[in-house]
């Protein structure tokens, strides 16, 4: 419960205030149209499913206004840069925007869907009260408006006619169908195996963004929905015409009611977020324009390819990433990279595996999928986007760090320990940072190569500053076959590692967490922990438990602060 409280309060109340909101403006809605007069007619019609779709309208306005605040990487990135605002629990609720923004888009389909629900019972019942069955002050409910200088409320204007087509042909069904299937394709390729095997889809779809505003601002302007005017409500006694319909229109104590629709009102819902994302889409853009110059490239064993970079202005922070765009691949996509160079070299780099369409055609535009040498005017053109702020750049806000990583996860570290030693190598640099403990898993040996040459100078830095207990890694190999494992028994006793060349040993198989995290908690009793991972889902879930269990109940005690990149 302690470590709960230290790590999820802010994220909480945060989730809290927003949920009440969303149930505050839905039953306040809701209510509100059950009980007001001017709906009095539109409910004898079509009942509470009219309250449903307005309170489901509302808490869609509420959501559509929000879903775009936390993908404004730029306006983000300001907030988590601002120290005033932004300091423990607050940034590391920034780092989760995306899981934020994700949240927000469910609830977004969960209102579309009774909106929907609610507006297809809404035409039925329309379309059935201009039947015998349906009573009389209904019928003449919806005969209101057959003659010149009456304004309907029925807005089926003909019983004998297909609801569906009646829909269809409104500005409010055409554009209700175009922001449904827009907004079924952005969740459905929204998800993990869309998102991950086919990145373009996501990244197409999500575009479709673009109709889904425009669509929605508009969808209001059909006025479907309509209540008896504040005039006709002065001249109109509802308490008595409603149950004297058969006198309207016949004495001046029951004129005919007159109707109108809302105006459209989600406009100004959305304006402010849209005129930020529209200023975010203005600096990507901006930009995207900068020449940036790619000084070397090399091509390291394990299929992954180095790019180091120049561009005027360029200013980092280890652990940030960039949005790479390469028009020889494709005019359209942008992909996120994490910076693997430190803010005191002269040059800014990623590293890229082939995982995917984009990074193969990467691999074939730069020459390395046939080791083919490229001078570096000979390189596809690149255009930068950031860098943006990640959970990895608060690694030197703790007294003490646990820097976790899977695969080519590990290339946000790559940045945070090239600035370690870089500061290190500075005699007047002061670091509040005074502990590093280093987790890299790997499936097989060639992972470590591009990696190796870096850990190697920092053993040595460390080593020759007489600060070899700051830096405390681990590597773990969790693949190989009979030849390797045969090959590294047989020079297993040697000084340096068989297959990284560095003085700490290799370890094989899994890491047993509770044993490392518990030994970490021993050594930092006192001590607020930052736990920072890049890697898969599955072993994010163990770690956060294990942070959890290993937190002292006690607030003087080691307390875990576990930070997941993700972007």
């Amino acid at each position: 419960m302690g470590y709960w409280i230290l790590n999820e309060t802010t994220t909480f109340l945060i989730l809290v205030m927003w949920l009440g909101l969303n149930i505050y403006l839905f039953i306040d809605t809701f209510n509100w149209f059950e009980k007001a007069d001017s709906y009095l007619y539109t409910r004898v019609i079509i009942g509470s499913a009219l309250s449903w779709a307005r309170a489901s309208a509302m808490c869609l306005n509420f959501n559509c206004m929000l879903i775009l605040v936390p993908v404004s990487r730029n306006f983000i990135s300001l907030l988590r840069g601002t120290s005033t605002c932004c300091r423990g629990n607050v940034r590391r609720l920034l780092d989760k925007n995306i899981t934020f923004h994700r949240l927000v888009g469910y609830m977004i389909a969960l209102h579309a869907t009774i909106h929907i629900i609610a507006h297809l019972i809404n035409m039925e019942r329309y379309n059935i009260s201009q039947s015998k069955e349906a009573g009389a002050l209904c019928n003449m409910l919806s005969y209101i408006g057959n003659n010149s200088n009456e304004s309907y409320l029925n807005p089926i204007r003909n019983y004998n006619t297909n609801v569906t087509k009646e829909v269809l042909v409104t500005l409010a069904g055409i554009t209700g169908f175009v922001i449904t299937l827009t907004l079924i394709l952005i969740l459905t390729s929204s998800t993990d195996l869309i998102r991950r095997s086919f990145y373009e889809v996501f990244w197409y779809t999500h575009n479709l963004s673009i109709i889904f505003f425009i669509g929605l601002v508009i969808h209001g302007a059909g006025q479907v929905v309509r209540g008896q005017t504040h005039q006709s409500m002065l001249l109109h006694n509802i308490s008595y015409c409603k149950d004297h319909y058969y006198e309207w229109g016949e004495s001046g104590q029951c004129p005919l009611p007159e109707f109108s629709g809302n105006k459209p009102a989600t406009w100004k819902w959305v304006l402010g977020p849209l005129v930020l994302y529209i200023c975010e889409r203005i600096i990507r853009f901006w930009r995207s324009k900068q020449e940036v110059v790619i000084t070397k490239m090399v091509t390291h064993s394990s299929g992954v390819i180095e790019l180091q970079m120049k561009k005027r202005g360029f200013q980092m922070e280890p652990g940030q990433y960039v949005f790479l765009q390469c028009p020889a691949v494709s005019q359209l996509e942008w992909h996120p990279f994490t910076l693997t160079s430190a803010p005191e070299e002269q040059f800014f780099s990623v590293h890229v595996s082939s995982v995917g369409d984009w990074t193969e055609g990467l691999f074939k535009a730069c020459g390395a999928d046939t080791n083919l040498f490229l001078e570096p005017w000979q390189l596809p053109r690149l255009a930068v986007d950031g860098p943006y702020g990640s959970s990895t750049t608060n690694v030197f806000h703790y007294q003490v760090s646990v820097c976790i990583a899977a695969g080519i996860g590990v290339t946000p570290f790559a940045a945070v320990l090239k600035s370690i030693w870089y500061k290190y190598c500075d005699p007047n640099m002061q670091m509040k940072l005074e502990k590093v403990y280093f987790y890299w898993i790997c499936r097989d040996t060639r992972s470590f190569e591009w990696f190796a040459d870096l850990l190697s100078s920092l053993e040595v830095q460390m080593a020759e500053r007489g600060k070899s207990h700051f830096l405390s890694y681990h590597l773990f190999l969790t693949g190989w076959d009979d030849n390797q494992a045969a090959h590294i028994a047989l020079h297993y006793d040697g000084d340096l590692d068989v297959i990284t060349g560095l003085r700490q040993k290799t370890l094989y198989g899994r890491p047993n967490w509770h044993k490392e995290f518990r030994h970490i908690a021993d050594n930092h009793p006192s001590n607020s922990i930052g736990v920072f991972f890049c890697g898969p889902k599955s072993l994010s879930r163990t770690l956060n438990k294990m942070c959890r269990i290993h937190s002292s109940s006690d607030p003087r005690g080691v307390h875990f602060h576990y930070n997941k990149e993700s972007f």
